[in-house]
């Protein structure tokens, strides 16, 4: 049962994915044309490279404490 349910979700969120593709993405389509785009791209970009290391200086600070203990 627990199959057949995940089987379900699947195809739907697969036919939801096949259907948007003909529409036009219009706002995808002012920021390239106005050169935006790549601003929007930098932004998350820094915003993942920040997250990062944010996580990995988490990561040393908890190694760093159960060496201690």
């Amino acid at each position: 049962m627990k199959r057949f349910i995940i089987l379900i979700l699947l195809v739907v969120s697969f036919s939801t994915t096949f259907a948007q593709q003909n529409a036009p993405v219009e706002m995808a389509d002012t920021f390239r044309s106005s050169g935006k785009i790549y601003v929007v791209i930098a932004t998350i970009a820094i915003i993942f490279i920040g997250l990062a290391i944010y996580l990995f200086s988490i990561d040393r600070r908890l190694k760093k404490i159960e060496k201690e203990k």
